[in-house]
């Protein structure tokens, strides 16, 4: 990557930090914040080259776990598993589609929420958390398919990037 490329990529992390954690959740209720920090990993995992880009899909998910409060690691290997999976796939297609970019934070987002929901229902005692956790899915999947959706309608999102 080139030190234009890193500069950037910071520079949005931490924008998308900072929307994330402290002007959201004082503007929008919990199940219709977007999961910013998801989005751009799944962004980084259709675009960049492995080598370069697993390490940042990691540390994201650490991020997100800092941030969170939840237990520390569980996104973060939500993330790097997503990261792998998706690379080989992308692989195989065309990965600059804003279609298949919908698709796979749709899907992520479902497999974060399955992670998440398995290790706190081993972890923790109370039953409603499992509940309430539910009752939040479709309307955060709902809303992180439409913010990747505005993120793909953006002049050149279909343009090809570097591949180092």
């Amino acid at each position: 990557m080139s030190r234009r490329t890193v500069i950037l990529l910071l520079c949005i992390i931490l924008a998308a930090t900072v929307i994330q954690v402290a002007l959201l959740p004082v503007f929008v209720r919990a199940p219709f914040k977007p999961d910013l920090l998801l989005i751009i990993m799944v962004y980084i995992s259709l675009r960049g080259s492995y080598e370069a880009r697993a390490p940042i899909a990691w540390l994201l998910g650490i991020l997100k776990d800092v941030c969170s409060g939840l237990f520390v690691g569980l996104n973060a290997s939500t993330f790097l598993i997503s990261f792998v999976i998706i690379k080989s796939v992308s692989d195989r297609l065309y990965a600059d589609s804003a279609i298949l970019f919908v698709l796979a934070v749709t899907g992520v987002t479902l497999a974060t929420f399955t992670m998440n929901l398995l290790m706190v229902v081993m972890f923790t005692n109370s039953p409603d958390i499992a509940f309430s956790m539910i009752y939040d899915l479709f309307p955060h999947i709902l809303v992180n398919a439409f913010v990747a959706s505005l993120i793909a309608s953006f002049p050149g999102f279909e343009d090809q990037v570097e591949a180092t």
